[in-house]
């Protein structure tokens, strides 16, 4: 047996102790000791693949064009880029229960269906589980193996056997390696079993799914270098009052981040929507003041969303500002905006934002249609049901044009809107005639004087 190291690293300073140290004697900090594998044995050097080629001239580097596997699932392949590519890493993060190894599932049997060799190997459930879920999902490809194990030498084992094309691991933090003493989950152990996978994956090309916990804050568990390591993170979010999934992309080496996926869970898996805009907007009450539409990107796709605001007089000495959907402090700072620009005066008066349907966004282009439906509730006046709006609104109360004016405009006509709210320089940068009333306003007195 080839003989193996471990010693204990600080994750702050990079103090190296023989044992776990409850504080670092360096820069004394607590908890912050790792236990990380540093000497491997000769024999597992012997079996170090060597990956390095000769330098080429990047003009003379070809690429194949059908490097991706499809899925089949559009809005699955449109968050990754196009679809899998052979070699990848994906982590997939999300809440308990939200639908991940579900998703995941359906994925993998489509492209097992096409013939790829796929091995789902599973930490958390039995074969028989995973079975009974599979049955629900109608997934039942003769190309599709189950597998039930936690420890990395024997599944590495099982995948020198089964020479799969497709590997899923569910989930990265319940696979240990016997190389280190740490319970599984810890950051030792998610760091070495990901690295040791992704040598797998880049050695013999093949794609390499990662399912992963996340913590109450939203981020997923495990050290960030975990999310450095993958090629693609994807972020499964949703409520678990509604019906709709949303798939994100933030990060992708091999297309754009902020893309997203929409899908609607059902009694036999998710199924993608096609047009979540209409979605979105299908449940909107009419002549109702504090509700506005706004065109936001979420990566290269425009979406139409209801933003609805309440303003109410307040009973507290410091009035409330909830917001669902958006960043709290954002929707502060437009109310100060509002306030001192605009005249509305909110200082005693309780704020509620909710964006419908539960999709979160954060781009400044909302600002516009914050600050309307904000002043729309105030003053008990609805906005008219056939406007969009889309625009960034400064500290002086002026209002600055953002990207991709066209495609928000284009996404609006398809929905049936005639009229849209935004910033002048927006509409000196489009290049055609849209078949929609452009209004043009330059700050947020010009726009409350076009709305009421």
């Amino acid at each position: 047996m080839a003989r193996q190291k471990t010693i204990f690293v600080c994750q702050n300073c990079g103090y190296k102790a023989p044992k776990w140290l409850g504080r670092c004697p360096d820069c004394s900090m607590w908890n912050s000791f790792v236990e990380e594998l540093t000497e491997i044995g000769d024999q597992d050097r012997r079996r170090r693949p060597h990956l390095l080629d000769t330098p080429q001239r990047i003009d003379r580097v070809a690429i194949d064009k059908e490097l991706r596997h499809k899925t089949g699932l559009r809005e699955f392949d449109r968050t990754l880029g196009g679809g899998v590519v052979p070699g990848s890493l994906v982590l997939i993060g999300g809440d308990p229960g939200i639908g991940k190894s579900t998703l995941i599932l359906q994925v993998v049997h489509r492209l097992a269906q096409q013939g790829l060799r796929t091995l789902y190997i599973s930490g958390e459930e039995s074969v028989q589980q995973i079975k009974m879920r599979a049955q629900r999902l109608s997934a039942d490809s003769s190309e599709l193996y189950l597998l039930s194990g936690t420890c990395l030498e024997d599944v590495i084992d099982r995948l020198d056997e089964l020479t799969p094309r497709i590997i899923v691991v569910d989930s990265i933090q319940t696979i240990f390696t016997e190389s280190l003493s740490s319970a599984p989950g810890s950051i030792g152990q998610v760091r070495e079993v990901t690295s040791r996978l992704m040598n797998l994956a880049k050695g013999s090309n093949r794609a390499l799914f990662l399912i992963g916990h996340v913590t109450k804050d939203g981020a997923i568990a495990g050290p960030k270098v975990l999310e450095h390591l993958v090629d693609t993170v994807l972020y499964f979010e949703g409520d678990g009052s509604h019906m709709y999934r949303i798939l994100r992309s933030v990060k992708n080496r091999y297309g754009p981040t902020n893309e997203i996926g929409v899908f609607e869970m059902m009694d036999n898996g998710l199924e993608e929507v096609g047009n979540p805009s209409r979605i979105f907007l299908e449940e909107r009450a009419t002549d109702v003041s504090g509700s506005v539409v706004i065109s936001c990107m979420e990566g290269s796709r425009p979406l139409l969303v209801e933003i609805q605001a309440l303003v109410c007089s307040s009973s507290l000495a410091i009035p409330r500002r909830t917001t669902i959907g958006v960043d709290p402090n954002r929707v502060s700072l437009l109310a100060a905006v509002l306030a001192k620009r605009g005249g509305v005066h909110l200082s005693d008066k309780d704020i509620f934002i909710n964006v419908a349907g539960g999709i979160k966004i954060d781009e400044p282009a909302i600002d516009l249609g914050i600050i309307s439906t904000i002043a729309s509730s105030f003053l008990n006046k609805p906005i008219a049901r056939n406007t969009v709006t889309f625009g960034e609104v400064g500290l002086s109360g002026e209002v600055r044009g953002v990207s991709q004016a066209e495609l928000r405009l284009k996404e609006a006509v398809k929905l049936g809107f005639s009229r849209s709210l935004l910033s002048k320089k927006s509409i000196q940068t489009l290049k055609r005639k849209m078949d929609i009333e452009l209004i043009g306003v330059s700050s947020i007195q010009e726009l409350l004087e076009v709305l009421f």
